[in-house]
């Protein structure tokens, strides 16, 4: 197979070979340019889109081979989104190991570190995958070519669709306005005319219009493949359009698209832990969108993250532990503190699969309770303060009585229904503790307070140094560089 390099975004969304910066591990399945500028075959199409899901995945060294410094060991969500945030620390105990996740929980992270650097490299080299499939998909001679079925060609092509939405979601929310590339690059000139950031607005423009065409071309059903069901669904698109109209304050579309789940079969599983136990997946009716690792597959696909919970790492905060009602039985099965195992990643009660860097827990992306809180959300912000604590409270009898990890019921009195109110910052109140301990390390916390307007007081009160600046992270310095100027660093001192 042709060895693809990773350069700065310059190069690599041209996809041409550079001596500098090259990958040190072959992305397995992934699609060449040389490969899309040839006639497609069944095989390079599934192949394109199917490479495409694998930036969302945390397998160990997709990009690179143990490259620390630079982000691209593992997915960095978990460093940006909950390490950053109130709710994580690096460790359970401080040993000086990666100083760069220290900056990070410290707000003294600069443009070169790690945690930005290999977000923006995860979410291009996924669009840069994502392209290729969309042209590939969206040729006219497609199905005369390779014998791929309209039904089929449309489904991969929705999920693609999604996928790009998803990448640029995650870099619009993260970095503000970013170059938007939507085809393959084909030559410097090309890239360096790309390589200049649009406004935000812009992009979420793009990602609401890609699901746009997500949406009508996906089955509708739970599941776009019953063979394949980790695949792309009509449920995710319309989840993923929900949260864009939520972080654009889009308040009056959220409730009738996050409706539109239930019918498709999403619902509240009766047990809080259902959602990540590894004895469930695809067993149960709340998760939307995940990830779907497997151990002991050629090529690997198994989730290398349960790997530094070996090492120590992800620890929960003294006060995130104390943020939750007494005998929420979401505490425990969140994190076992005398046992330092965090239950919810690890996919088990028991401490399996801690240390495993090729384990089959998947990682859980949207699922309905999120989409449920949402609604909630959007429905307070609206004056439909009744119809918002109706869903908090759901949420809440859901935790009360699902039985504790330790076996048994929660005592009566657990997490009381909140009472009627027609005071807006109240119900927001509510909302803002629910989410946190409905959704503790899932990487929603710090996205969380940002979009509330409420990051720098509630980090503050924590004691880190969190600035006006810090609302986004820093583009890689090594872009800038690259683009000879033409990137235009976000505002601060970076």
């Amino acid at each position: 197979m042709k060895k693809i390099f990773i350069t700065p975004l310059i190069v690599s969304i041209v996809l041409l070979v550079s001596c500098q910066d090259q990958l040190t591990s072959e992305p397995i399945g992934a699609t060449t340019l040389e490969q899309a500028k040839s006639a497609p075959t069944l095989t390079s199409v599934e192949q394109s889109v199917n490479s495409s899901y694998e930036l969302l995945s945390n397998r160990l060294n997709i990009l690179a081979e143990w490259n620390w410094g630079g982000g691209l060991v593992f997915q960095n969500d978990f460093v940006m989104q909950d390490i950053a945030s109130d709710d994580m620390e690096k460790k359970w105990s401080p040993d000086g190991d990666q100083p760069w996740m220290d900056d990070i929980n410290n707000f003294t992270f600069t443009s070169t570190n790690g945690g930005p650097n290999g977000l923006w490299k995860y979410d291009y080299e996924g669009i840069k995958r994502v392209n290729i499939a969309i042209g590939f998909l969206t040729s006219p001679d497609l199905e005369t070519l390779t014998g791929i079925t309209t039904a089929r060609k449309n489904q991969l092509l929705g999920e693609a669709y999604f996928l790009r939405s998803y990448y640029y979601f995650s870099l619009v929310t993260n970095f503000g306005g970013v170059p938007l590339i939507l085809a393959p690059v084909q030559t410097y000139q090309e890239a360096f005319t790309n390589a200049v950031r649009v406004d935000k607005s812009v992009v979420w423009d793009r990602i609401k219009a890609d699901l746009v065409l997500a949406k009508g071309l996906m089955p509708n059903s739970k599941y776009s493949s019953t063979t394949e069901k980790w695949r792309v669904s009509k449920g995710a698109v319309i989840a993923l359009q929900a949260k864009a109209a939520l972080y654009t304050e889009k308040w009056s579309e959220v409730p009738s698209l996050v409706d539109e789940l239930g019918p498709l079969g999403f619902s509240l599983n009766a047990n809080y832990f259902s959602c990540f136990s590894t004895s469930s997946e695809f067993a149960e009716n709340e998760d939307i969108f995940v990830y779907d690792h497997q151990s002991g597959t050629n090529p690997r696909r198994g989730n290398g993250i349960c790997a530094p919970l070996g090492w120590g790492f992800f620890a929960p905060s003294t006060n995130f532990m104390n943020s939750f009602e007494p005998n929420d039985p979401r505490k425990l099965y969140t994190a076992d503190v005398p046992n330092q195992n965090i239950n919810k990643m690890l996919g088990t009660l028991n401490g399996g699969n801690k240390g495993n860097d090729d384990a089959p827990t998947n990682k859980i992306y949207m699922r309905y309770a999120d989409a449920l809180l949402w609604k909630a959300e959007a429905l307070n912000e609206t004056g439909n303060y009744s119809g918002a604590i109706a869903i908090i409270n759901q949420i809440r009898t859901r935790a009360r009585n699902t039985v504790i990890a330790t076996g048994g019921n929660a005592p009566a009195g657990t997490l009381p229904d909140r009472p009627a109110s027609t005071d807006k910052a109240t119900v927001k109140g509510w909302l803002i503790s629910e989410r946190r301990a409905e959704l503790g390390f899932e990487n929603q916390r710090m996205l969380d307070l940002k979009r509330w307007g409420i990051a720098k007081a509630v980090m503050t009160a924590h004691g880190k140094n969190f600035q006006d600046k810090h609302m986004l992270y820093p583009l890689p310095q090594s872009e800038i560089d690259a683009s000879a100027g033409l990137l235009v660093q976000n505002l601060g001192g970076y």
